[in-house]
């Protein structure tokens, strides 16, 4: 092998893989490099094998490997082979993703460097899927890697709020490596919702009719058979109120980072505290309160408080009354762009940074960051030489 074929090899082994985020020569994907010289120059030849059949990012990799072959120095065109991987090179595969993890265990028990954030409502309606969508792209936009799921099964939002859906309002369908799903990615944000993996063809796409065991079950597949990677957080997107969601994420998570969130007025703030209350029943910590859609400023100067004031003052308070406390983390104003942004599926830390709201989100992702996650009782990943 020449010091030519070593450098194709270094520059296409680089490419990363649009759906695992990992470059293909770590995940075993180039399958044979050569130059050969010739009269018209040096053609790099180059042999690639993706993971399934229709692979969705077939097109990119195959852009990314020319563009990478083409750019070392000497080279002057290339010939790509594309296949597929064997059954026994993609078990190899998934065995390799997991990191050692037998299949179906779940990677972000207590020993995980991974935060886990649950995202929580008394009710619906205070804003808590645009919270946690503009949340997630904020804390990526700093450099986290960030997960989201879309635990709110019912009325799941999050591939619209992350603009994850087609010309029909549909979201993608997960691309499968034999038990494993690679999450879509938005805004570098990997995300999982129950919108993905329901019928195209049926008159009503989006409902979903389940009880506590369907929706168990739902809520562990997403945590055991979707790939999110190497993650600083995973934010839940949880449904509102206290059922079965809640209770089984408490279950497979006890040791999560609670975010609850209200609006001003008293008839959202005081169902939210109870929403705090059942989370710490099963181990969880309440590390915040976000008031949404408090008092906005008009043009004029002068302030709306359409749903009044002090909700989420309160329900900190009420949280903070055993001893623990609970403080206001993020006061984010009424805001007709936030809908909008939402409407578009573009979210509003990105499409208008500057817009109040953005920047109380926004200021939210960096306070969560500079607070971090306790270290003190878990294991790490290392020890003392």
């Amino acid at each position: 092998m020449t010091a030519l074929d070593d450098a194709v090899r270094a520059a296409v082994g680089a490419v990363t893989d649009p759906e695992l985020r990992r470059p293909l020569a770590e995940l075993d994907m180039v399958r044979s490099i050569s130059v050969d010289a010739g009269v018209d120059g040096a053609r790099a030849r180059v042999g690639i094998d993706l993971t399934i059949v229709g692979c969705p990012a077939a097109d990119r990799i195959e852009a990314d490997v020319r563009a990478a072959a083409m750019g070392v120095p000497g080279i002057d065109g290339v010939d790509l082979e594309i296949g597929v991987m064997t059954p026994a090179q993609r078990a190899a595969l998934t065995e390799r993703l997991r990191g050692g993890r037998a299949a179906r265990q779940m990677p972000f028990g207590p020993d995980s460097l991974t935060r886990v954030i649950a995202v929580t409502s008394g009710k619906g309606g205070v804003g808590k899927s645009s919270l946690t969508a503009n949340l997630a792209v904020a804390l990526a936009a700093r450099g986290a890697a960030v997960g989201v799921i879309d635990a709110d099964v019912h009325g799941f939002s999050i591939p619209g709020l992350l603009g994850l859906v087609d010309g029909d309002g549909m979201p993608p369908q997960p691309t499968r490596i034999d038990d494993l799903m690679l999450p879509p990615v938005a805004h570098d944000v990997k995300a999982i919702s129950i919108g993905m993996f329901l019928p195209r063809d049926t008159a009503a796409p989006g409902a979903v009719a389940w009880r506590g065991p369907m929706l168990h079950r739902t809520i562990q597949q997403f945590l055991t058979d979707v790939y999110f990677g190497d993650l600083d957080v995973l934010l839940l997107d949880m449904p509102p109120g206290t059922g079965d969601v809640a209770i089984s994420v408490g279950q497979f998570l006890p040791h999560a980072e609670v975010l609850v969130v209200t609006t001003p007025q008293s008839a959202a703030s005081d169902v939210a505290v109870r929403s705090g209350l059942v989370a710490r029943q099963t181990g969880q910590h309440v590390i915040g309160v976000v008031e949404n859609m408090a008092a906005m400023t008009l043009p004029d100067g002068t302030v709306l408080d359409l749903f009044g004031s002090g909700g989420g003052a309160a329900v900190a308070r009420a949280l903070s009354a055993d001893g623990a406390e609970v403080p206001l983390l993020a006061t984010v104003p009424l805001s007709p762009a936030l809908r909008a942004a939402g409407d578009a599926g573009v979210p509003i830390v990105v499409g208008a940074p500057d817009d109040p709201a953005a920047a109380a989100i926004t200021a939210l992702a960096a306070d969560l960051l500079a607070r971090g996650r306790g270290l003190a009782g878990r294991s790490l990943p290392f020890a003392p030489r």
